[in-house]
């Protein structure tokens, strides 16, 4: 997953101010990082993605995005 793309992702799920908040300042119980120290890391997205999917109970139907 691109960095777009995950951007786009928080973005479409927790809106232009939540999302924000949330990859600064959530940490995402699966790795014991904030999404923003994961991707300056170079953890792959996908999974921090999918993690933070679980740890806000995002259903399933949503967690590909918005259909464009």
């Amino acid at each position: 997953m691109q960095e777009t793309e995950f951007a786009r992702l928080i973005e479409a799920e927790f809106g232009p101010y939540q999302g924000p908040f949330i990859v600064n300042n959530h940490v995402v119980r699966e790795f014991g990082r904030t999404p923003k120290e994961l991707l300056e890391q170079g953890e792959d997205l996908r999974q921090v993605w999918w993690a933070l999917c679980d740890d806000f109970d995002i259903p399933e139907d949503r967690r590909l995005g918005p259909d464009e």
